[in-house]
């Protein structure tokens, strides 16, 4: 497995208990929980990643 580089924090979170943050992949993305990084991370392919900011951009959670 590929190391998760460039972790940057979600220009979304705040200073509210929910942060997260995002790393690249050579082929994917890594999210994992800014408070607690030490529990792992999730990971996903470019396409899911894509697929999902697109959803959120578009209100498909509300």
């Amino acid at each position: 497995m590929t190391t998760p580089r460039n972790w940057r924090k979600s220009s979304r979170s705040t200073n509210t208990s929910n942060c997260v943050e995002v790393g690249w992949l050579a082929d994917g993305t890594a999210v994992r929980d800014t408070k607690n990084r030490a529990a792992g991370h999730l990971t996903t392919t470019h396409a899911q990643w894509t697929a999902f900011l697109t959803a959120l951009k578009t209100n498909r959670f509300d």
